[in-house]
């Protein structure tokens, strides 16, 4: 199949970025989006240009560094799926598919398709952790979760942090990837402890960061790869609440 590709390429931060076509011929239906990349760059290195820069890492849809908006869409044309896990043949022969990289004030472009998310590492600096002397492993029936208590932890600890809850709100809003970090540990006992410094200092910071509010439209849902419900919002901001009214 042939395809037209529209790229984003941009060569720093402090540039001017522009959208430039490529034409790419011998691609299959069965090649993975980023094998197209790597096709494409291959044909780029040959011609002596330079190679479009994207991210990725395990390329079996669990990292999320591969996220990219592809025709207007965090990564692509269909819900609840990583860049990495998108086929050729979700695409027509002859297609012009434009691929852009993240678009949040909170995640600067370094080049092409590449941002910078650290943003989201500060947010969990700030209390997506338990601080306390464990030793060695304890006996793993010995503090009873309920199993109801235990899937909806395990449910927010699915994030991935790949940003396409940013990149997709039309505020930029962080609610969803800060919420889901907070809900995990807050929802275990193991997390009681710190629960309300957590949630005042992770939402602090995530406004600090310059992120939007939420405003509850769920698109974010929609482009999450792991499905993971805005209904963690809403549990954060009455978190949060409590923790402002108890001091």
């Amino acid at each position: 199949m042939n395809i037209i590709f529209k790229i984003w390429r941009q060569n720093g931060p402090t540039e001017k970025g522009e959208l430039k076509e490529y034409l790419i011929e011998g691609l299959t239906e069965d090649m993975s989006f980023l094998e197209a990349l790597d096709y494409l760059n291959e044909a780029l290195v040959l011609k002596g240009e330079k190679v479009i820069a994207y991210e990725y890492d395990c390329r079996e849809g669990i990292c999320g560094q591969c996220g990219i908006f592809i025709n207007g869409r965090a990564h692509g044309p269909h819900d609840h799926m990583t860049t990495c896990q998108l086929h050729m043949r979700s695409f027509k022969d002859g297609e012009t598919i434009v691929v852009e990289p993240w678009r949040a004030a909170s995640f600067p472009i370094i080049k092409d398709l590449i941002v910078d998310r650290s943003a989201f590492d500060r947010i969990i600096e700030k209390g997506a952790y338990i601080s306390a002397r464990t030793g060695t492993a304890p006996e793993a029936n010995a503090l009873p979760i309920p199993k109801l208590v235990a899937d909806k932890a395990m449910d927010a600890a699915a994030c991935i942090g790949c940003g396409a809850c940013v990149a997709t709100c039309k505020n930029s809003s962080a609610a969803l990837f800060t919420a889901a970090k907070i809900n995990h540990l807050n929802s275990l006992p193991q997390g009681k402890a710190e629960q309300h410094q957590r949630v005042q200092h992770m939402t602090a910071q995530m406004e600090a960061e310059g992120f939007g509010s939420c405003t509850f439209t769920g698109a974010c849902e929609v482009e999450c790869p792991e499905a993971i419900s805005i209904a963690n919002i809403a549990e954060m901001n009455a978190r949060k609440l409590k923790a402002n009214l108890l001091g």
